[in-house]
């Protein structure tokens, strides 16, 4: 009587080890990312009901190469030359705002 009840001590133990260490390998293999909308979503729709165009743009369909730079050359050297122009300014004022 006495090593039929280890024996059932130990399967119970050893049956909620092997339930503790499953329950977060359950967790991981249910989520898969998909619900019922999701499945919903992708049945097929009656002839009856048009087809909802999506808000955004397929991937694949990508803008026509452009005829003109963004900038030309002109134009990139004033921009240059004013963002270096502003930095300087700025270095000025903090060195004034540091020495106070």
């Amino acid at each position: 009587m006495f090593v039929a009840y280890r024996y059932q001590r130990r399967m119970v133990r050893a049956a909620g080890a092997f339930l503790l260490l499953s329950l977060p390998l359950g967790g991981c293999a249910t989520s898969t990312g998909s619900s019922l909308m999701d499945a919903r979503a992708e049945a097929p729709m009656p002839p009856s009901m048009p087809a909802k165009k999506g808000t955004y743009l397929p991937v694949e369909d990508l803008p026509p190469p452009r005829e003109q730079p963004a900038m030309t050359d002109a134009e990139r050297s004033k921009l240059q030359n004013e963002l270096i122009a502003a930095r300087d300014r700025q270095a000025v004022a903090a060195k004034a705002q540091a020495g106070q």
